[in-house]
């Protein structure tokens, strides 16, 4: 392999940009685990040093809020695996998220977005965000025709989730990013459900990524994050304005953690992906469920644009159950092994019901147009043996 050739993604997680030759020009120490720079501020060598750092004309750190190099060695790692020019760390993905909207839009503007999003970003975008004057259109992400037509001289941005949140309805990325440059606007992709191990959005043509760190990245529940891939001259503009004058800055701990976690990125998420596809096969023939949603069943509507579109199907899976909400109530009642929470991402199997807890800030007409029934539940499939989760469920669901 030559010395600028990407390898293969577990190595690149494992090793990141050292192939390169870039991490020592970082850690001159050599380290091998990357430094916890746990410092509020940085000392200056001279009063000239301070001045040319505070200009930009010098390269070099003043405040962790502003930069701290352990977080930056994340921010270089995410955009080497997402592959664009930079990414920019925050303390949350709704910090991150919110970032973007703020940098893109002003009062008058509006933005397109897809129903079936994070219930988060779905309050951020329909209560937040009209006071501070803009508007939010809301279409279904796999109607094209819809999302042109929202779209005119004020739109700003068109934001999507793919696999959506919880319904993991997929939308066509390439398609919707030739929309958007059509219309002269970003599509921004939430890209927490597949990471960057099964999917580049940037290489269908999409050109601001946002992620929960929190979620697979980290991988194991013990932080809070964000992080938003793109452009040099978007990332720089996030940093010096939003991050900077808002504050919304990571800890140095926090990024190592993140930094530790994309070192098994890859074999967690082959786990994950192994677990859920024998999940979904479970579920999709057991008579108390009426609808399983994995993009790895072929009975899923947008199969073939998922295989086309990523590289494996992921450890989230949604289903009905008969019995509406009372029943998904019963269910998450009744399991021993899935443990009964929000998030996602985890080692462990996560249940929830997202009409009563991670959406319900949706109203029922909100629910009904994003597909996401009184009924459903919302698995985050972990790592742990297949065949306990499948008895946890089957005990469960016979208790309807």
């Amino acid at each position: 392999m030559g010395t600028k050739s990407k390898p293969g993604f577990a190595t690149a997680c494992v090793h990141g940009r050292k192939h390169l030759g870039k991490h020592d020009e970082d850690f001159p120490i050599r380290s091998v685990s990357t430094p916890i720079y746990m410092s509020s501020t940085f000392a200056f060598a001279s009063a000239e040093e301070g001045a040319a750092i505070f200009d930009g004309s010098q390269q070099g750190y003043v405040y962790t809020r502003i930069g701290n190099p352990t977080v930056m060695a994340l921010e270089k790692e995410l955009a080497y695996l997402e592959g664009t020019d930079q990414a920019i760390a925050f303390a949350s993905g709704m910090a991150a998220i919110s970032s973007v909207i703020l940098a893109l839009c002003r009062p008058g503007d509006n933005l397109v977005a897809t129903h079936c999003l994070y219930g988060g970003t779905h309050k951020l975008l329909d209560e937040m965000v009209p006071r501070l004057g803009l508007e939010t259109r809301f279409v279904s992400g796999t109607n094209l025709d819809a999302i042109a037509a929202a779209c005119d001289g004020r739109t700003r941005l068109i934001f999507t989730e793919s696999p959506a949140n919880p319904t993991m309805e997929i939308v066509d990325l390439e398609a919707l990013a030739g929309l958007a440059k059509t219309n002269g606007v970003p599509l921004v992709v939430d890209n927490t459900f597949a990471t960057p191990y099964l999917q580049n959005p940037v290489d269908m043509g999409a050109e601001i990524i946002v992620h929960s760190a929190t979620k697979y990245i980290g991988g194991h529940g013990d932080t809070v994050a964000g992080l938003v891939c793109g452009s040099g001259e978007f990332i720089d503009r996030l940093r010096g304005e939003y991050l900077r004058d808002l504050g919304a800055a990571i800890s140095p701990f926090n990024a190592w953690l993140l930094l530790r976690g994309l070192k098994t990125l890859p074999v967690r998420i082959d786990r994950h992906c192994e677990n859920a596809t024998a999940v979904a096969q479970y579920l999709n023939y057991h008579p108390r469920v009426e609808r399983v949603a994995y993009p790895g069943l072929k009975n899923h509507p947008q199969h073939d644009l998922a295989k086309r579109q990523m590289r494996d199907f992921g450890g989230m899976l949604a289903f009905d159950v008969e019995g509406g909400r009372d029943a998904g109530r019963v269910l998450c009642n009744n399991v021993r092994l899935c443990t009964l929470a929000v998030s996602l991402g985890d080692v462990d199997t996560l249940i929830e019901h997202p009409a009563s807890m991670t959406h319900s800030t949706y109203s029922e007409e909100q629910l009904a147009a994003a597909h996401i029934g009184p009924g459903m539940i919302r698995l985050s499939v972990g790592l742990e043996d297949a065949d306990d989760l499948i008895e946890d469920l089957r005990q469960a669901l016979a208790r309807l």
